[in-house]
């Protein structure tokens, strides 16, 4: 028999936390925290430099043009996750440091 768990973001006390995308925002530790901002840096890079490229390829075959690929994770994926890094890293360590206070 599978126990299913309520999807309202409760925590052990009682007290209902804050929730993202259905995502409780209390209880990450120091690992996790800076884990969740390497893999949303990741996933953006991944996801920018695929969206740049199909855009590019577009460009180089309606327009004949000869533009170099490596344009799109130079100038677009890696300064996009750079961002991201530079928002999540101390989103996720503020979050962190709340929990380690309000133990």
């Amino acid at each position: 028999m599978v126990i299913m768990q309520s999807a309202a973001g409760e925590l052990p006390s009682g007290k209902t936390g804050r929730t993202v995308l259905g995502f409780p925002l209390r209880g990450f530790g120091l690992f996790t925290s800076l884990l969740l901002s390497v893999a949303s840096a990741l996933f953006t890079f991944c996801i920018t430099t695929m969206i740049a490229i199909f855009s590019l390829l577009v460009w180089n075959l309606g327009g004949k043009h000869s533009i170099d690929y490596a344009i799109s994770y130079r100038y677009i994926g890696f300064p996009a996750s750079l961002v991201v890094l530079v928002i999540a890293l101390p989103f996720f360590l503020v979050l962190w440091v709340r929990a380690k206070i309000h133990q």
